[in-house]
């Protein structure tokens, strides 16, 4: 039924103004559409990322939106370090940990999170 749906991500915020210069200037998306105070659209490769206030923002304890930047990620971690992303790392079974990066076999990913405390994270695939 929803096979040949685009999803969109739903990201809870409780200040848009620190999101937009977030999720516009650290990480590079690209404004679609902003609903006054209330919500921005970005787009991120052939999706969407939806940025909304809530009060509820920040209290997701897992993964909120992740992006797949394939081999480039130890060149995009880099970037995003150098723009004051600070990674989160986690202690988990048969992971092992490189700087930023964690692995397990040929997968790699990086955690961080948003001003609100949203989890984030970039994987090779």
């Amino acid at each position: 039924m929803l096979n040949d749906n685009d999803a969109i991500a739903m990201i809870a915020v409780k200040d848009l103004g620190a999101a937009a210069a977030f999720y516009e200037g650290t990480l590079g998306l690209s404004r679609v559409s902003t609903e006054g105070e209330e919500a921005i659209t970005y787009r991120s490769g052939g999706s969407r990322l939806n940025v909304y206030r809530s009060q509820f923002a920040g209290t997701n304890k897992a993964t909120a939106a992740a992006w797949n930047v394939g081999p480039e990620i130890g060149a995009i971690a880099a970037s995003l370090k150098a723009r004051g992303v600070r990674f989160e790392h986690y202690d988990m079974p048969g992971m092992t940990r490189d700087g930023d990066l964690h692995r397990c076999g040929t997968m790699q990913v990086a955690w961080f999170k948003d001003p609100d405390g949203n989890i984030l994270s970039i994987m090779n695939g």
